[in-house]
């Protein structure tokens, strides 16, 4: 935070996140009201996701061959005009599911491009070491916006109708668009070697499979998507869990989820503060966390009272938002500057697998396991996996990292490999 240009870019998107939860959860309230179905809540929301699926490969293209400031403020001017659009049709009571749908699915599109393009933004505005501390400032908002975004809904709907939460969300994004212009990155991180210019054409180093191959090519990041996912199907997904074991065995209501849910987001915004203080993460850090997470769960899920779960539900929240801020740092320092929006590209897809796929197989879990058997049986399979895969690269079983050829700056590998021979 003592870059100028990182405190300016923190606050647009303290702004525009508390924008954005503000329409997701006003969006989520317009489509009961519109149909009366929880199925076709469920609908809207996977729409807007769908598009990370399909299309993210090619937003992380575009973001690697367009200038970055540029590519921020005219994604965020268009989903600004989008919620617009949806603030005009609802004041004039001509909103529809189908309506609502498709502006739905615009944005998702639009956010394959923003999200990565945004991301990589902030880390050019501070030096390449303060990149982790900078990617922990970016959850920190993240969490608070969160916050400040779903409680701010309910008293914007309530004073100002439902239109005026669409509207203020196009009012944060052009705040962001408007701050853009002002920043001044420290580093060209989008800026290629001459050499690397020669030796490779244009349409290569644009091309979207250039970002899949070296993704798979990379056995830490391959490690670090088999850890991600693992946690986030039998891991994250509390506020399914938490809720049937509160309201179930412990015999809770309402209040007490809420309760819980609370202490989850103190505990996401403390393990931001922290993860922002990691100077050096690794695969290795991603996975002990997430074993201690694991563990964690295992005890949760065997509390006798919600007073014990209380206690536990903290640290876990904490040990999560550090191993995501560690997994987002290699994420997003591993790969050579040029492709880092298609490296984000390839990972927004592949989340997007697991966060669409996940809560059914843990659903299943839970109707055969119970909420108690789902959090044990997700808690020992996130730290047994974490234990194999550690102790079969210590015998030698996977290939060490160092043993592949890892770009020096934005040397290419092909360059790396003839320097090696």
């Amino acid at each position: 935070m003592r870059h100028r240009g990182m405190r300016c870019w923190s606050v647009a998107n303290l702004v525009s996140n508390a924008g954005t939860w503000m329409q997701l959860t006003v969006q989520n309230l317009l489509v009961l009201h519109i149909t009366g179905s929880a199925a076709a809540t469920g609908l809207s929301m996977s729409v807007q996701a769908a598009p990370a699926l399909f299309v993210s490969l090619l937003g992380g293209a575009a973001v690697d061959r367009w200038p970055r400031k540029l590519t921020v403020a005219v994604s965020q001017a268009l989903l600004g005009a989008v919620a617009f659009t949806m603030a005009l049709l609802v004041a004039l009571d001509r909103i529809d599911m189908t309506s609502l749908l498709v502006l739905a699915a615009v944005t998702g599109v639009i956010a394959t491009v923003d999200g990565p393009a945004c991301a990589l933004l902030g880390n050019d505005l501070v030096p390449m070491e303060d990149v982790p501390s900078a990617i922990g400032v970016g959850a920190l908002v993240h969490s608070a916006g969160r916050l400040a975004g779903t409680a701010l809904a309910g008293v914007t709907v309530a004073l100002l109708g439902t239109g005026a939460a669409y509207a203020a969300n196009g009012l944060s994004f052009l705040f962001v668009a408007s701050v853009v212009p002002f920043l001044r990155p420290l580093r060209a991180a989008t800026e290629r070697p001459v050499a690397e210019v020669r030796r490779e054409p244009e349409p290569v180093r644009t091309s979207a499979r250039e970002g899949l191959a070296y993704f798979v090519r990379r056995p830490r990041l391959m490690a670090l998507a088999g850890i991600t996912a693992i946690s986030s199907v039998f891991g994250r997904n509390y506020g399914l869990t938490l809720a049937v074991l509160v309201t179930g065995p412990l015999a809770g209501g309402a209040g007490s989820f809420g309760t819980v849910s609370t202490v989850l987001a103190v505990g996401g915004i403390l393990g931001a503060v922290l993860g922002a203080r990691l100077r050096s993460p690794s695969v290795r850090t991603v996975g002990l966390l997430a074993a201690a997470g694991g563990l964690l769960q295992v005890v949760a899920g065997l509390s006798p009272s919600l007073a014990v779960l209380l206690v536990l539900v903290l640290p876990m929240a904490v040990v999560e938002s550090v191993s995501d801020t560690a997994g987002t740092a290699v994420l997003q320092t591993d790969p050579p500057a040029h492709l880092r929006g298609r490296v984000l590209g390839v990972w927004s897809t592949i989340g997007t697998v697991w966060g669409l796929g996940g809560p059914p197989l843990l659903g299943l879990l839970m109707q055969t396991a119970g909420a108690r058997g789902a959090l044990v049986t997700g808690g020992l399979l996130i730290a047994g996996s974490v234990a194999a895969g550690l102790l079969l690269r210590r015998r030698g079983g996977l290939l060490p990292v160092a043993a592949v050829p890892a770009p020096d700056g934005d040397v290419p590998q092909r360059v790396a490999l003839g320097t090696a021979a």
